[in-house]
């Protein structure tokens, strides 16, 4: 390893004891979807619009842990070529082994080595980096080192964690240190007994219950969560301290639900919200859910497009595929990308098989004024399936 940040000691002995994520291997491809994996429908959910299906395609899976993300990389993914880093040689044999089992080693090729090579690695049209940048005594840098591999037009998926939902393990994590335990399978059942055995009426222990005990039943997961030797937290206000200057678009977030106002506001409060900039908007989000812990989201390299799609002629000159991020199809009643029951109607259904058995004919010749399927009908469906992400957009290249 050439190149490695001042935390790379202890992080790589970390998760060289704790493989992280510690979700179970398995026989066969990974359990249905993430749409953030996909580059077509993360690609969409950026600009607008599908990408080039031409371009060939480079993914880099950077701080991939055990596998679990290059796992669903590979293989929602099947065309591209994916690369894995991370700084833990237990960690990648388990992903390894993860991809061997489920059938996508073929597609994917691994490196041990620092975030901070990535650009060695060549060029990516899609970075994914999720939990990984808060881990490094230099974020900054790492991300830097990202930017310089991601290509010109590319998309990068990154996942921080956000200080106002982690407070109460901060409180845990700096206790825990006070008492000098150790990062190993005794101190993290010295730790579960210290938040179990505080008083009933404890904050910090409630919470823990209620909010964190599933997702650290496993103890590589309660490790990473409470006895991590390296972490930042943001606030939104310094993640786009760290973004600035890094060359990079922020493109929104990838859990666009949790910041929406009218979840939390009503009335005048909520007027005077939408009145606000994009930023102050999140940010009053901010200050008001208490349970925002993380921030994911996307940056881009320009330049990229941006499609709303608002001109007739362009949506009739364009193409259209099914979202591959669906569950259920063929069929009225489906998951969509972020596994939420949706509904169709009859027409709709019509229209996506329509869609679906010829992806690369242009919409004009979906139109159907006999059947009663006029342009302008078909314009206002197709709009409605595409806000509602169930079909990708792609324009005509001329």
């Amino acid at each position: 390893m050439t190149t490695a940040d001042s935390a790379t000691p202890r992080v790589r002995d970390f998760y060289n004891r704790f493989p992280y994520p510690p979700d179970p291997l398995q026989d066969g491809p990974p359990p249905g979807y993430n749409w953030r994996w996909c580059y077509a429908t993360a690609y969409s959910h950026c600009t607008g619009r599908a990408p080039d299906p031409h371009q060939p395609l480079r993914i880099l899976d950077a701080g991939c842990g055990s596998g679990v993300s290059s796992d669903y990389l590979a293989h929602l993914n099947p065309a591209a070529q994916v690369t894995a880093l991370d700084i833990s040689p237990q960690a990648l044999a388990v992903a390894q082994e993860r991809l061997r089992r489920s059938g996508g080693e073929q597609r994917i090729r691994f490196h041990c080595v620092s975030l901070l090579e990535a650009p060695s690695l060549g060029r990516f049209q899609l970075i994914n980096s999720v939990g990984v940048l808060h881990h490094m005594g230099d974020p900054a840098a790492g991300l830097g080192a990202l930017a310089m591999a991601l290509a010109e037009g590319g998309i990068l998926h990154l996942f921080l964690y956000g200080d106002g939902g982690r407070w109460e393990i901060h409180r845990t994590q700096h206790a825990l240190r006070l008492l000098g335990i150790q990062v190993d399978g005794t101190g993290v059942q010295f730790a579960r007994q210290l938040i179990a055995r505080l008083p009933e009426h404890n904050r910090i222990r409630q919470r823990h219950q209620q909010r964190w005990a599933l997702d650290t039943v496993n103890d590589a997961a309660f490790a990473d969560m409470y006895l991590h030797p390296q972490e930042t937290s943001y606030t939104l206000e310094r993640l786009f301290q760290l973004v600035e200057g890094c060359g990079l678009e922020f493109l929104g977030f990838s859990n666009p639900r949790s910041w929406q106002l009218d979840a939390l506001l009503q009335g005048e409060a909520l007027e005077r919200a939408r009145a606000l900039p994009d930023r102050q908007q999140w940010q009053l989000v901010e200050a008001l859910d208490t349970d925002i812990s993380h921030f994911e989201f996307f940056l881009g390299k320009p330049p990229l497009p941006a499609h709303t799609w608002s001109s007739d002629e362009d949506l009739w000159a364009a193409t259209a595929q099914l979202n591959p991020c669906l569950w259920g199809w063929p069929g009225s009643r489906l998951l969509g990308p972020d596994l939420e029951p949706v509904d169709l109607d009859q027409e709709d259904v019509s229209l996506l098989k329509a869609i679906d058995e010829a992806p690369s004919q242009p919409l004009r010749h979906l139109a159907d004024p006999a059947g009663g399927r006029s342009e302008q009908g078909l314009g206002e469906q197709v709009r409605a399936l595409w806000r509602r992400r169930l079909v990708l957009l792609r324009p005509t290249i001329h």
